[in-house]
């Protein structure tokens, strides 16, 4: 087996970048079945941007046939977790145990060290090839990461009128505010500080919070705008002080129109017990259905130990599509992976 690897500027190279998009698609329907697709906008950019703006590098492998078999994206975290690369490798499925899957992981770990990182991080489902391939080469797997999807369907406008009727009443003193598309500029310090919030939420072991700013809110919807993604965000704010207590955020992508993505939700701690987590998520299925019919499905993802937030989601009718957690390698021995 021979692997030659080529690093490429994903921002200029785009037939290179395609040509990633196709390996990592052409695996989806084995390492991702229950996950809806993702499509060539925002695959760009997350591999040519990435919401964190942290330093990426992008590499290409062929085989000895000149045949393009596998890829990956390494990102170099520079403002937090300053000590782990992270690592995302695709082999396509027809030429997979070959021995091109060690030899990606490999490189990616020279890659690693050499930025001065002593762990490597990657994700998996559990159950997939990815997963079995992580604990082989001796990955520690982190916490399960719970994902859901819900239906929008003729049950759910009757859910909602039920949910929120049950919710208001612990609200008094609460407002709902909510925008289309990039944040505000008054309200940039607000959602940093509620994104900040995500700080107390469960994590694997050693794993920084992401340290939130304007701007990085302001970065963050900047990539979203490249991606060609549209965004939601419906926050709870407090009548008195004018402060946002609560706040949740959802994506949609015009490639795939019939899914959104429920990303951020949170709440203050100092607001908790006022049932406004649930409060702007009915919301924000309002404010979707408005903007978005054509939505039929919604997928979104927590920690198995976030069971507050879990609780919210299983009342809207969300239900468990899979699995997945984080595989982490200690980097700081120096042993090569294939000894």
């Amino acid at each position: 087996m021979k692997l030659q690897l080529t690093q490429f500027d994903a921002k200029a190279e785009a037939a290179l970048l395609q040509t990633c998009f196709d390996i990592m698609m052409a695996g989806h329907p084995i390492d991702n079945p229950d996950q809806p697709p993702e499509s060539l906008e925002s695959f760009t950019g997350s591999w040519a941007h990435g919401i964190d703006g942290a330093p990426r590098e992008t590499w290409l492998g062929y085989a000895a046939d000149g045949e393009p078999v596998c890829c990956a994206l390494v990102i170099l975290p520079d403002r937090e977790n300053t000590t782990t690369a992270r690592c995302f490798p695709f082999v396509l499925p027809a030429r997979r145990r070959e021995g091109f899957g060690t030899a990606l992981l490999e490189h990616c770990t020279d890659r690693a060290r050499l930025a001065g990182r002593t762990r490597m991080s990657s994700y998996a489902r559990d159950g997939s090839p990815g997963a079995a391939f992580a604990a082989a080469m001796g990955a520690r797997g982190g916490i399960d990461m719970v994902m859901r999807a819900m239906d929008v369907d003729a049950s759910l406008p009757g859910r909602l009128v039920s949910l929120r009727a049950a919710a208001l009443p612990y609200a008094d003193g609460y407002d709902l505010v909510s925008w289309v598309g990039v944040t505000p500029e008054k309200d940039l310090e607000q959602v940093a500080r509620l994104h900040a919030v995500l700080a107390d939420a469960p994590q694997d072991d050693g794993v920084e919070p992401v340290r939130w700013d304007a701007d990085r809110v302001r970065h963050m919807d900047q990539v979203l705008i490249q991606e060609g993604l549209q965004t939601y965000t419906v926050a709870a704010r407090d009548a008195t002080t004018g402060e946002f207590a609560a706040l949740t955020q959802m994506e949609t992508d015009p490639a795939l129109p019939e899914w959104g993505f429920q990303e951020l939700t949170a709440v203050v701690p100092a607001h908790r017990g006022h049932r406004l987590g649930l409060l702007v998520k009915v919301a924000m299925l309002d404010l979707l259905a408005e903007h978005e019919p054509a939505i039929r499905h919604i997928y979104t993802g927590n920690a198995g130990l976030n069971a507050h937030m879990i609780a919210i989601n299983e009342q809207l009718g969300y239900y468990v599509s899979s699995v997945h957690r984080a595989w982490e390698l200690d980097l700081a021995g120096g042993e090569s992976l294939t000894g």
